[in-house]
């Protein structure tokens, strides 16, 4: 198990970002709360210059500069001595801050990845629904709470369901807006259905089980990647990330054992 995560590129980058962080650590640049020496590296300058440009759209004045520096410092001066006096232990905004950081950490790579057109291409094919335009879906649905109440009704003539604040049909409904009502797994499960008289199912949702009659279909376009790379490109690039960050927190995970008392 160790073997095969160690040649996963994720843990390359883990192990990587992790030497890199032990070594300025080492050199006492993030913070070295027994030293009173301060060293603002022309990196660090560089760094609150390029903060200060992504916050106010453009480079800072000299005076602007050294406002920000007189700030850097401050805040340095005040971070150490909260870590000589002990103040982050137990300190649960410190705690979830320095977890986020770690989170970003393993999904910085996807953040800045240019992805091919063949991994988007990829990503597009698997999810036409979710960018299909123009399309439409009319049904019915009867709301069960469990599985075996759906597939117990679905043979019986007229069933009655249980009651729910869902609409009991749509009309000329988008996939949008139907994955707005009843969530994206009941809209993506009700495009595989064809129109029909009888009841389908039982389609899960995030509220149940539904008995589904869809009454009327048309097929939407689907754009062609060009058209709508910007949105496939954040969609693709969102779940990279997460699930980089997942793999990244299993592959640390394992290293623990949890004893609940």
């Amino acid at each position: 198990m160790i073997r095969r995560a160690l040649r996963d590129p994720l843990a390359h980058f883990l192990i990587a970002g992790a030497a890199i962080w032990g070594g300025l650590a080492l050199l006492g640049e993030p913070v070295d709360p027994a030293s009173r020496t301060i060293e603002l590296s022309r990196e660090r300058q560089e760094g609150i210059a390029l903060g200060f440009e992504r916050m106010m759209g453009r480079p800072p004045t000299d005076a602007e500069m050294d406002a920000a520096v007189e700030r850097w410092v401050r805040e340095e001066v005040l971070y150490r001595e909260a870590l000589r006096l002990g103040l982050d232990d137990g300190d649960a905004v410190v705690r979830r801050r320095l977890a986020t950081k770690m989170d970003e950490l393993a999904g910085a790579e996807a953040e800045i990845a240019r992805p091919s057109d063949e991994a988007l291409e990829t990503w597009l094919a698997a999810r036409p629904e979710a960018y299909r335009t123009g399309g439409m879906t009319s049904f019915e649905q009867v709301y069960f709470a469990s599985e075996g109440a759906a597939r117990a009704a679905l043979g019986t003539t007229g069933p009655q369901g249980e009651a729910i604040s869902l609409p009991a049909s749509m009309s000329k409904a988008s996939s949008r807006e139907i994955a707005e009502r009843f969530g994206q797994q009941f809209a993506d499960a009700l495009a595989d259905l064809s129109p029909s008289d009888a009841l389908q199912g039982p389609v899960e949702s995030g509220f149940g089980w539904h008995l589904v009659r869809v009454t009327e279909r048309e097929d939407g376009a689907l754009p062609p990647l060009e058209d709508i790379r910007e949105r496939v490109e954040a969609d693709w690039r969102g779940a990279t990330i997460s699930e980089r960050r997942e793999r990244a927190y299993a592959l640390l995970r394992e290293a623990y054992t949890v004893e609940v008392e």
